[in-house]
């Protein structure tokens, strides 16, 4: 699109026949002609791409936002929300005086097309979300989702997307304590790289992405801005603008932890000097995303000079500059007495900043090249005021047949030697399997405060040492459940956050989530959005636990065939002494086993269905959030008061599963005795929710059973921690040395 004369806005206005390639950068023709009726003149080039990437699915929520608003409608009361939807990343007040910001996004694609920076660049990227709040960040967590683990492309992502994501949070010195690995065949050739971040500030140093103040400068800094990952948010390539260039530039942005470091010291000190009036960092869209966004949530106008933005690469036309989404940049507002201190700290620390622009007192953005102005748009066209689309959505005929296919009358072991044979099976499967051989990759406990990681039910992370207070987090998302059943399999997926969350100790108070699914542009695609969405929403206001924000990602799929809806959601928790954690490891022998709620008949998407039959049918466990809520409040009293030692929540796999897991982190065995009403096969694989495996010791079983009686909560003394073995008597007994082997080789092997 390099044309003679410049194509500023005088030329635009005066060539009012030029084409423009405003489909190939994926605007509709309606689309197009909407920006046209709001400029009141075609677009120039550099309009065009800013309104492109910014009107893109991934940053307008166009299909989604009908939707979305629901979260902020049916919100409920929260003394502790300080900050919600809209901003980079929701705030909340965790007690005395300090308040934490959390979000977990997508970066899908990249990471399948180039998986180790495609996963480390989604780091990067929501590390400094977290940044701009005006936070530390203190620990990252990565729900991941792959295809079949045995199919050869598996060993082309996985590797790389845990090398990205390792090196990138490894170097920037933040454990990561917590995530999931998923493998499904729905997923291959979509995998699913969700990131979460974790950032503590104290309550007055909260910053938001506004640009107010008129005279006050615009300073962008960081590193210097490339050709890499143009068209990483909408569909944009640079041949699109310049079809001579020689070569295309990579679409999948490439990292830089080491510059992203210092970009958090040098962030971190201009907060502490009370340099900063606003703040935006360059993601999806980059230069295009944060003047427009800083603009419109300001009180004035910006004019910004391109010519000033420092460059690696000297070719780059206006518009690439505009899109490119370059790593490790971010954008302040500062006050011109300011502006040297600020440009003296970024010196300090090896930082480039640039005054680029200035806030205006009128409200429109302008933007220059070469002396021409290149863009002058209302930034709330380009930020806030993109389409909305009322996508047509309906149940698919398949639905009814899928539930149909009930898992319940699946056959079951009819013997005990069968019955142990499933065991091992379902332990050794990839999805119950040991993923230490992945997440040894990570460092959990850089900084020193790690007192939960992996393989713990959430991630905990103390946030002050005198007192001992901290924060947990856990991520779900089953979308074999979703699949099932959009609605409750959001609710699931909440309720199994919630409940991981509590187990540790603490208490949830908030959601961020990442929703992904297939194409909007198919009606059942979008009613399982839209299910889920109101599935998590009446949740959620049920619950207490108020959506802080998150991220939509759509059109994952590959050709016809669209992922499971898979909402993958963050619960954070707080706990008062991170000293009274419950982990999940067995802890001495002679301890009660108790399993907290009621076990029924529930195979519907369960472990044991697809590992022993590979079968997707039927309908999800039955969710009961009052239950939830009654079960998270003895786990988190139990916690407090000494009641119990270990504690797990009983999701994929079952009672039995959980069990596993706990003697071998503990590398203590147990006994089980089936209660009676239950069969073997039902009490071992059942994944009824709303429940709990917890250690009791046995001076403080009275105490905790009464308490479970006066509350209502089931409690069935249901084994003891006890010798090298897990036995079911009865039936079978397994040895931890067994155990130990077909839960910690499947995924070394399928890797190797």
């Amino acid at each position: 699109m390099s044309r003679t004369p410049l194509d500023t806005v005088e030329h635009a206005a005066a060539t009012p026949d030029v084409e423009l390639p405003w489909a190939e950068l994926g605007l509709k023709k309606d689309e197009y002609e909407r920006v046209v009726e709001i400029l009141g003149r075609r677009p120039t080039g550099a309009e065009l791409a800013m309104y492109s990437v910014m009107w893109s699915e991934h940053c307008s929520y166009k299909s989604s936002k009908v939707h979305l608003r629901q979260f902020g409608e049916k919100a409920p009361e929260s003394d502790a929300m300080l900050v919600g939807i809209g901003e980079n990343a929701g705030v909340v007040d965790v007690g005395q005086g300090y308040a934490v910001t959390f979000k977990v996004e997508s970066h899908n694609h990249p990471s399948y097309v180039e998986p180790y920076q495609g996963a480390a660049t989604g780091v990067g990227g929501i590390v400094r979300d977290i940044i701009a709040m005006g936070a530390r960040p203190v620990a990252v967590v990565d729900p991941l989702r792959f295809g079949a683990a045995d199919h050869p492309d598996t060993k082309r992502v996985l590797p790389g997307v845990v090398a990205g994501i390792g090196g990138y949070g490894n170097c920037l010195g933040l454990p990561n304590i917590g995530g999931e690995v998923v493998f499904d065949a729905c997923y291959q050739g979509n995998p699913l790289v969700n990131a979460g971040a974790i950032g503590v500030m104290r309550h007055e140093d909260i910053h938001l992405a506004k640009a107010s103040g008129a005279g006050n400068k615009v300073i962008l800094y960081g590193a210097r801005t490339g050709g890499d990952g143009i068209g990483g948010a909408s569909i944009l390539a640079s041949e699109t603008f310049d079809d001579a260039k020689p070569s295309k530039r990579p679409a999948v942005q490439v990292g830089d932890p080491f510059q992203e470091k210092l970009l958090i010291e040098c962030t971190l000190e201009a907060f502490r000097e009370k340099l900063v009036v606003g703040i935006q960092d360059l993601g999806a869209a980059g230069l295009s995303c944060a003047t427009s966004e800083l603009a419109s949530n300001g009180s004035g106008g910006m004019r910004v000079t391109l010519d000033d933005v420092p460059l690696r690469d000297s070719t780059l036309s206006p518009e690439e500059i505009l899109m490119s989404e370059s790593q490790e940049r971010m954008c302040a507002v500062v006050e011109p007495e300011k502006v040297d201190r600020f440009l003296e700290i970024c010196e300090k620390w090896d930082v480039i900043a640039t005054v680029i622009g200035e806030v205006t007192d009128g409200d429109r953005l302008e933007i220059y090249w070469h002396g021409g102005k290149i863009v002058d748009v209302d930034p709330r066209t380009v930020a806030h005021e993109g389409p909305v689309y009322e996508r047509p959505y309906a149940r698919p005929d398949w639905q009814d047949a899928l539930q149909a296919d009930d898992a319940n009358k699946l056959p079951r072991p009819e013997t005990s030697e069968e019955l142990r044979d499933q065991v091992l099976k379902l332990v050794s499967s990839p999805n119950q399997a040991s993923k230490s051989w992945i997440t040894s990759q990570y460092d959990h406990f850089v900084q020193g405060n790690t007192v939960l990681a992996q393989p713990e039910d959430s991630g905990m992370i103390r946030i002050d040492e005198e007192t001992g207070l901290g924060v947990a987090i856990a991520t779900d998302g089953n979308g074999r459940y979703a699949k099932l059943d959009p609605y409750h399999g959001a609710q699931l997926a909440l309720a199994e956050a919630y409940r991981n969350v509590a187990t540790t100790g603490a208490k949830p108070l908030a959601v961020s989530d990442c929703l992904n699914f297939g194409s909007p542009e198919d009606p059942a695609v979008m009613w399982q959005f839209a299910e889920a969405v109101r599935g998590l929403a009446d949740a959620c206001q049920q619950l207490g636990t108020p959506v802080t924000g998150g991220n939509v990602s759509l059109y994952n799929q590959t050709g016809e065939a669209a992922i499971h809806p898979t909402p993958v959601v963050a619960v954070l928790g707080v706990i008062d002494d991170v000293a009274r954690r419950t982990p999940v490891a067995f802890q001495e022998e002679g301890q009660l086993l108790y399993l907290l709620g009621d076990t029924r008949e529930e195979f519907g998407g369960s472990a044991w269905s697809q590992v022993i039959h590979d079968h997707l049918g039927g309908l999800p466990p039955k969710v009961d959030l009052e239950r939830e809520r009654l079960l998270a409040e003895i786990l988190i009293s139990a916690s407090r008061d000494g009641m119990i030692d270990s504690a797990h929540d009983l999701s994929d796999g079952g009672l039995i599963q959980a069990v596993v897991e706990s003697a071998l982190l503990g590398d203590k065995g147990a006994r089980l005795i089936v209660p009676d009403g239950l069969d073997a096969f039902t009490f071992l694989f059942s994944e009824s929710a709303g429940r709990a495996v917890v250690a009791v010791p046995r001076s403080e079983e009275l105490r905790f059973t009464d308490m479970c009686g006066a509350r209502g909560l089931p409690a069935t003394r249901v084994g003891v921690v006890d010798g090298d073995t897990v036995e079911v008597q009865g039936e079978f007994a397994l040895t931890l040395s067994e155990l130990r082997e077909a839960h910690e080789s499947t995924i070394p092997a399928l890797l190797a």
